[in-house]
């Protein structure tokens, strides 16, 4: 139960970040994807099942307040939460690389992913421009967000979940 409602808490905490605080802070255009790393992270510590339901609620959110479209954040995220869950049995918190690598892939998919149900089936082809300018811009803004944040969650798994982290 404990775990059900920190996880809601998060899920809500972040997507308020994401499209308020953030949303002014805008570097370049673009703000970091802390849904990528609240999914990633989460997958990571928590396992696929787990991941895989708050990729879902978080894509929900996106969906049903940001975009038109119902279903393809809920999708891609659930989707996101799934493949980093499958990382959880190399979980070590000592390790800082495994995790920001995780958040890369995932923020690489997602924007990968986004690109193609958003633009590409719209026949807007301009991939180089999209990846440059939006991508990696993205993607270096997100890392430098998930290396603050990281420690957080090592913090909150550790003392508000109570578990033990393997050593």
């Amino acid at each position: 139960m404990k775990k059900f409602l920190l996880n809601t808490v998060l899920v809500i905490l972040f997507f308020v970040l994401q499209t308020s605080l953030f949303g002014r802070l805008s570097v370049v255009g673009v703000i970091p994807n802390l849904l990528v790393i609240l999914v990633s992270v989460m997958g990571f510590m928590q396992g696929d099942r787990n991941a895989l339901i708050i990729g879902f609620f978080c894509g929900l959110l996106v969906d049903i307040f940001t975009f038109k479209i119902i279903g393809i954040h809920a999708l891609i995220y659930a989707f996101m939460g799934y493949v980093t869950g499958k990382f959880h049995n190399t979980f070590y918190p000592e390790d800082f690389k495994l995790p920001l690598l995780v958040v890369t892939g995932s923020d690489l998919g997602f924007s990968i992913l986004m690109y193609f149900f958003t633009y590409l089936f719209r026949a807007k082809f301009h991939f180089g421009y999209y990846f440059l300018n939006v991508c990696l811009p993205e993607l270096a803004y997100t890392l430098l967000v998930a290396v603050l944040i990281y420690p957080l969650f090592l913090l909150m798994y550790r003392f508000v979940l109570r578990e033990k982290i393997r050593e």
